[in-house]
């Protein structure tokens, strides 16, 4: 495989729907290329980068217009970035791909019902909103909007981990080889 370009590979859907699992696999696989290669995780990123911001409308906006810019600048410095984020509206995934560029901007959809990923919600964050205590929490109190069209859709309530972060990688291969 020729490496042509960094991108972003943007990785959206409903909270236990397996975006940090299939990230990280993505990043190990990536990184047996000898490609650089980042994981930004939506958990890790607010803990440090954005622990300033709670989960109003305009703090989940600049949450991800400061993921969107750091992605810019690592792949500014030739590192495929990988952005495991909700980003629940798709006014919030067009401002990212805005800021990456579209030919930079690899889009994949962790589809999962929302039954589905509260079946694997460890942290119990699901029962938490359902009872009221978990404000503005996706998939209950607060929408999310499925990307219209996006790069890759993996339905990861009928795929394996393995079969979805196969699909992926071959993806990301070709994506990058354009």
């Amino acid at each position: 495989m020729s490496y042509m370009h960094p991108i972003t590979v943007w990785i959206t859907g409903l909270p236990a729907s397996g975006k940090t699992t299939l990230g990280k696999a993505l990043q190990g696989l990536i990184s047996q290329l000898k490609i650089p290669v980042v994981l930004l995780d939506g958990d890790e990123v607010r803990k440090g980068l954005c622990s300033d911001l709670g989960f109003s409308p305009a703090d989940r906006t600049e949450n991800i217009r400061r993921v969107a810019n750091m992605a810019a600048l690592l792949n500014s410095q030739g590192v495929v970035t990988i952005c495991c984020f909700v980003s629940p509206l798709i006014s919030m995934r067009e401002m990212a791909r805005s800021i990456v560029g579209p030919k930079n901007f690899f889009e994949v959809f962790t589809d999962a019902p929302v039954e589905v990923c509260q079946s694997r919600d460890i942290k119990g964050n699901y029962s938490k909103a359902i009872n009221g205590s978990l404000p503005n929490f996706t998939g209950i109190s607060d929408s999310y909007e499925a990307p219209m069209k996006p790069s890759l859709r993996l339905n990861t309530a009928e795929l394996s981990e393995g079969e979805a972060a196969d699909i992926l990688y071959d993806h990301f291969l070709r994506w990058v080889d354009k």
